[in-house]
C-alpha cells in the first residue's frame, strides 16, 4: 500500500500488561489516532443486544474467528487503518494472534511497528482485578476482571489466538513492573525513536 509518511503503532501484551495506558498516552500526548482491534466483539455484543461479558466476549472472538480466520481482526479492520493513516499516526490497541501481526505487517510494510508490553502474570491479575471502570467507559477498555478470568483469557489468548508469536515479533518491548510513570517515560522514549527512525 503507498503510504503517506504515516505511522501505525500496534500495541499488544497480555490483560493488565499496560495495553491501554501506552494507546491512550499516544491519542493524548501524541496526537495518535486510535483504534482498538478488539472493539469488533463488543460492537457485536451490542448488536445481539447482550450484556458483555468475559464469557460471552470469549465467545464471539472465536466465532468471529472460526468465520473469517486467524486474521480476522486484522482483516476487517484493514479499511478503517487504510482511512486513518491517511490522516495522521494510528495507534491500533490490542495486536492479537499472529496471523493478524503477519496481515498488518504485509499491508503496512515499515510504517508499522509492533510494542509489546509486558508484566508478570501475578501483577498483572493484581492490577486487573483492582481495577474501578470510569463511568465515561462505554467501550469497557478499563474494566476489572477477576484473577480466575484474567487466568482463562492468559490461556485463550496463548493457546488459542498464537498471541505469543506476536509478543515475540514485536519491534521493541516494554517491560511494566514498577508505576505508571516509568511506563509513560519508556513509551514515551520508545515513540521518539520510532518518529525520529
Amino acid at each position: 500500500m503507498e503510504m503517506s509518511g504515516n505511522r501505525i503503532i500496534c500495541v499488544t501484551g497480555l490483560c493488565g500488561s499496560g495495553k491501554s495506558v501506552i494507546s491512550d498516552f499516544l491519542v493524548n500526548k501524541k496526537k495518535y489516532l486510535f483504534l482498538r482491534f478488539g472493539q469488533l466483539t463488543l460492537d457485536e455484543v451490542k448488536r445481539r443486544g447482550l450484556e458483555p461479558s468475559e464469557a460471552l466476549e470469549k465467545e464471539i472472538r472465536e466465532e468471529i474467528r472460526a468465520k473469517h480466520g486467524m486474521a480476522a481482526y486484522a482483516i476487517l479492520n484493514l479499511p478503517k487503518f487504510d482511512e486513518l493513516i491517511k490522516k495522521g499516526n494510528v495507534v491500533g490497541d490490542g495486536l492479537y494472534s499472529f496471523e493478524e501481526y503477519k496481515v498488518m505487517k504485509e499491508h503496512f510494510g515499515e510504517a508499522l511497528k509492533v510494542i509489546a508490553v509486558y508484566a508478570p502474570p501475578s501483577l498483572r491479575y493484581k492490577r486487573i482485578s483492582e481495577r474501578v471502570m470510569p463511568t465515561t467507559d462505554i467501550d469497557l477498555r478499563h474494566r476489572p476482571l477477576t484473577v480466575e478470568e484474567a487466568q482463562k483469557r492468559d490461556l485463550a489468548e496463548l493457546e488459542k489466538l498464537n498471541k505469543g508469536g506476536t509478543i515475540a515479533m514485536a519491534d521493541y518491548t516494554i517491560v511494566n513492573t514498577t508505576d505508571v510513570n516509568n511506563l509513560l517515560k519508556q513509551i514515551n522514549e520508545v515513540v521518539e525513536e520510532i518518529e525520529n527512525g
